[in-house]
Order: structure tokens, then sequence, then C-alpha cells
């Protein structure tokens, strides 16, 4: 990787679903607007900045493109975890505190 990227790597490319490619690129094209304004106007600090963000462009693009021709997976859509399974010990606690004393009121 070329300094100052932002560790865009194609693996991790693979990860991300179409909608947060087209994000990820639509932020990387921003980014390569506003540096060359910088250098236009002689404000930029980093010419290897833009070199990165360009070949990130490039990155984004080759993803998107495999995903067309069927030579990359699209990836698989992550189901969030249930909201009983994120529950806190204390929520448990208390879930679990009225059903024994419904259970000792039977009794």
């Amino acid at each position: 990787m070329a300094v100052g990227t932002k560790g865009l790597e194609s693996l991790e490319l693979d990860t991300f679903e179409d909608e947060r490619l087209v994000d990820e690129l639509k932020k990387a094209k921003e980014e390569l607007f506003n540096l060359r304004f910088q250098a236009a106007t002689g404000q930029l600090e980093s010419h290897g900045r833009l070199r990165a963000v360009k070949k990130d462009i490039a990155r984004i693009y080759t993803v998107i493109r495999e995903r067309e021709l069927g030579i990359r997976a699209t990836p698989a859509p992550v189901e969030a975890a249930p909201a009983a399974a994120k529950k806190t010990k204390k929520a448990k606690a208390e879930a679990e505190a009225p059903a024994e004393t419904a259970e000792t009121k039977e009794a």
C-alpha cells in the first residue's frame, strides 16, 4: 500500500456490500476533488496522497467490475443479531425475576 491510503485493500473491499462500495467510491472522489483543488491553489502538503486516492478509486472500480462479470462473489448480507441476545446482565436478571415470582405464587 502506498503511504496515506485509508487501508482499502482488495481483500477488505471483497467484504463490502455494493452500496458500501459506492459510498466509498463517492468519498474517494470527493477527496480527490479536494486534493486537486488544494494542489491548484498551492495548499497541498502531501502530493503522494493524490496518487494513493487515485489507486483507491481504481481498486474500487475493479472490484465493482469484477462483481459485474462474476469474477468476484458478492458477499452475503450479514443479519443483525436478535435484540434478545444483546440484553445486559441487569436486564436479564430483571426479566427472570418476575417469572420466579409468578412460579412461587402458583405453588
